[in-house]
């Protein structure tokens, strides 16, 4: 009986461990029904050596509550590694904003300038 419970309690920590909403749906096909931002999270400089087209560039460590983006508008995040942007993912989350973490810039199969 113990084991089964522990099972069960595992099997209960593993599907709840994921920090991103609607995981059967693809970023892709989120960006065709919503309205949204990107936001690259990276340096100044990072920036400036290229992103994803139409992202804007706000710092990982400058993302507070005066942070003001369109809380109407579903904000994905993404940086070099992927590490920054799951910072910025759960601040961003805590302040009420509805947003996805893209992860890596590399990774991205977004049109890059």
């Amino acid at each position: 009986m113990k084991k089964i419970i522990t099972l069960l309690l595992i099997s209960l920590c593993l599907l709840g461990c994921s920090s991103k909403e609607n995981n059967n749906l693809s970023y892709k096909e989120i960006m065709k029904e919503k309205e949204y931002t990107i936001v690259d999270v990276r340096t100044k400089e990072e920036y400036e050596s290229g992103h994803i087209k139409e992202a804007i560039n706000i710092p990982y460590d400058t993302i507070d509550e005066s942070t003001n983006l369109d809380k109407n508008k579903t904000i994905f995040v993404y940086c070099r590694s992927g590490a920054r942007s799951k910072t910025a993912y759960e601040v961003l989350k805590k302040l009420g904003y509805s947003v996805y973490d893209l992860g890596a810039y590399t990774n991205i199969d977004l049109e890059k300038e």
